[in-house]
């Protein structure tokens, strides 16, 4: 029997979404037996008070013996996994809670596959390499953007490679996922602006990936409609709930989508910049996004009409014409939250161009995925383009 065409679609185990959805985490808990949560975030989080509501919350159900680690970088490294680590296990904690953006949850997921494990942390790199996770895992963006709660993958900087690496098994993936855009709301306006267009790429890219299916495609168009329509709303009225819901459910789309889909260019030469220079997830896709799909166009036209009716152009549009309209909507959305250019506003130098496109050229685990094969002089174009 062959069973070649067989799809499996990953997620998180359970998912909550909407409105006040934060406040049935105690109930989640519960159900995971967790009594003694190590709570992983950052420190802007929690120096917005944003985590307050949630501990008060437990605590009138109960929950005493709660723990913090907030000393989240923006790109995670290894080293901070591990010491996070020490901590959950310190305090004998018995499950694991994500509360923050794509940072806080990548390591909080590391954490709850790494803690007790015998092997070097660098040892999981790669697909497949996790033991049977027996850690509850919970994650709870505080951001519209990465999609991290529902995917099974942790990226985290590798400080001696300078390249970000990931960790990617379906232990990763959490037992429950609350999507709740009450926790968004003292979201930073960069922040807004940089994680809306994360969330951005990863609906485009997961929309054009070799690996999209019927189910991801539909996912991915519907987070691309909602994103180029509520992100700006979002950017300059950060307390809009509606938006902010809008800007939550189609991150959580466009996460199911790429989770499943995969990513591509974009991702791949975003890496070397987080690695090296330290350029933000959100900022450094940004950055690279509308460069990498002027290379993409040509190779699936059909594919950029679809993207392009689903920013606004009309149903007659061209294949000729959709990747321009494409190109110039990603350009005009990113100037209209404030997304630098260019490289060079980064202080990034045209001699570091070449370092850079050899080390994106060896993220294949991305690059397979992309509609359009890229050479390493490839992407140094692409890389100068953006320069």
């Amino acid at each position: 029997m062959n069973t070649d065409n067989v799809q499996i679609f990953k997620t998180a185990r359970r998912l909550l979404t909407g409105e006040n959805s934060s406040y049935l985490l105690p109930e989640e808990m519960a159900s995971l037996n967790v009594k003694r949560p190590l709570i992983v975030t950052d420190k802007g989080v929690k120096d917005a008070g944003i985590i307050q509501p949630v501990i008060d919350n437990l605590k009138s159900n109960g929950v005493e013996n709660i723990f913090i680690y907030s000393d989240i970088s923006a790109e995670p490294e290894t080293h901070i996994v591990e010491a996070c680590c020490e901590t959950f296990e310190e305090n004998q904690c018995d499950g694991v809670i994500a509360i923050g953006g794509g940072s806080a949850m990548d390591t909080a997921k590391a954490v709850a596959i790494y803690s007790g494990e015998t092997r070097s942390l660098s040892e999981l790199f790669g697909e497949d390499k996790v033991a049977p996770r027996k850690i509850p895992l919970i994650c709870m963006p505080t951001t519209a953007g990465t999609g991290s709660e529902v995917t099974n993958i942790s990226i985290l900087l590798d400080v001696q490679a300078q390249i970000k690496k990931g960790i990617v098994s379906n232990e990763l993936l959490p037992d429950v996922a609350i999507v709740a855009p009450e926790l968004t709301l003292s979201c930073p306006e960069f922040v807004t602006a940089a994680s809306g267009v994360d969330a951005l790429v990863h609906a485009v890219e997961s929309y054009l990936s070799n690996f999209a299916s019927e189910i991801t495609k539909s996912l991915s168009i519907a987070a691309i409609r909602m994103i180029v329509d509520a992100l700006p709303v979002a950017y300059q009225e950060p307390t809009n709930i509606a938006a902010r819901e809008k800007m939550a459910t189609a991150s959580l789309m466009a996460g199911l989508a790429f989770g499943n889909a995969g990513v591509g260019a974009v991702h791949a030469l975003a890496y070397p910049l987080g690695g090296r220079f330290h350029l933000s997830h959100g900022v450094s896709n940004a950055v690279m996004f509308s460069h990498v799909m002027r290379w993409n166009s040509t190779s699936c036209p059909d594919k950029f009409i679809d993207i392009a009716i689903a920013m606004g152009a009309d149903h007659s549009i061209s294949e000729s014409d959709a990747g321009d309209y494409v190109v110039a909507k990603i350009e005009a959305l990113c100037v209209s939250v404030s997304i630098p250019k260019q490289l060079r506003e980064f202080g990034i130098e045209f001699d570091d161009l070449n370092e850079l496109a050899i080390s994106a050229s060896a993220v294949t685990r991305l690059l397979r995925n992309n509609p359009r094969q890229l050479s390493v002089k490839d992407i140094e174009t692409i890389y100068q383009e953006a320069f």
